[in-house]
């Protein structure tokens, strides 16, 4: 059961099954202590971002079937780690976000208004 509030200190929604996302892989983008990525920021995949990332060492578009992993493609939804996002924002890369979807904890990397730049409201 998810008891975690969003950005927009609502009750927090859930960001994707297809793949299945999130920390505990339950689709929620919550995170706890033994969480070291902190996968708070729902995220919608582009293939620019997915490019960028694995540039960077975190290759999400690849398929690893002994994880169960099939690959992430453009318009997947996916918890992505908060520096991450931060990171690619940065760098002019960043792909959009799901603000219902987002842990509240996001905010204390990236601000609402950063993120707000960012949201879509696409299922």
């Amino acid at each position: 059961m998810n008891s975690a509030n969003n950005v927009l200190g609502e009750p927090l929604e859930l960001c994707g099954c297809k793949p299945n996302t999130g920390y505990f892989r339950d689709g929620y983008c919550r995170t706890v202590g033994s969480d070291m990525g902190q996968h708070t920021i729902c995220a919608v995949m582009t293939e620019d971002f997915l490019i960028f990332t694995k540039a960077r060492g975190n290759d999400l578009s690849t398929p690893r079937p002994e994880f169960d992993f099939p690959g992430l493609k453009p318009g997947d939804r996916w918890c992505l780690c908060a520096l991450r996002w931060k990171e690619a924002w940065q760098a002019g890369m960043a792909p959009l976000v799901v603000l219902a979807s987002c842990e509240e904890s996001s905010l204390d990397i990236v601000p609402l208004d950063v993120l707000t730049m960012y949201a879509t409201t696409s299922q």
